[in-house]
């Protein structure tokens, strides 16, 4: 196959997963939306680029970015097992071996809560896929996820909101080089922000 031809396929891959998601995603996340998939593939190729690694990589990356979240379109429960089954199924007709797809689905499984990488990649997607959590767009992520939760969980009230936001800010890891010197300065001062909002009510 020509390298034209190749890359026109891996652009479909994107364009039918972006409509895929756009249409079938239930309304009521407004976190985990298809803007949130199309901000973890342009951060999780920024981070790559950050650690220097090759075009070949990213590419892989820019796939599990895509496929991280496409589990939603099953069902919220282990969505990123879903998601990888997803993967699986669908990336061999475009010429993904199964060793590219296992390093996929292992990047995918690093977005699980709580995250666990083992290489890089995972590093990389991890950090892509909780990067608000070390900028000043916080508050806005944050009230989106929010939104969603109260949808499924509405007895959720903004005192038991902020006890899950805490612990979760605490127990969080940045993994790259950039998560750790640039991310996490930030987070720490959303923490303290966040705490202080707390405090003035």
């Amino acid at each position: 196959m020509r390298r034209s031809d190749l890359n026109m396929e891996k652009t479909q891959i994107f364009e039918n997963l972006f409509t895929r998601l756009e249409q079938g995603l239930p309304y009521y996340l407004y976190y985990h939306s298809l803007d949130h998939t199309k901000r973890v593939i342009e951060r999780s190729v920024f981070l790559a680029r950050d650690e220097g690694l090759s075009e070949e990589e990213i590419e892989l990356i820019k796939v599990a970015a895509l496929y991280h979240d496409a589990g939603f379109l099953i069902g919220r429960k282990d969505h990123e097992t879903k998601s990888c089954k997803l993967a699986s199924k669908e990336l061999p007709e475009f010429n993904y071996s199964e060793e590219e797809i296992e390093t996929i689905c292992g990047m995918i499984n690093a977005t699980r809560i709580p995250q666990e990488t083992h290489n890089i990649y995972d590093k990389i997607v991890a950090d892509a896929d909780l990067f608000y959590l070390g900028t000043d767009e916080y508050d806005i992520y944050s009230n989106q996820l929010y939104k969603e939760l109260k949808h499924i969980r509405p007895e959720i009230d903004e005192k038991e909101w902020f006890k899950i936001q805490l612990d979760f800010l605490y127990s969080h890891t940045f993994h790259t080089h950039y998560g750790i010197n640039v991310l996490d300065p930030v987070k720490q001062k959303n923490i303290k922000k966040l705490i202080n909002s707390q405090l003035q009510k």
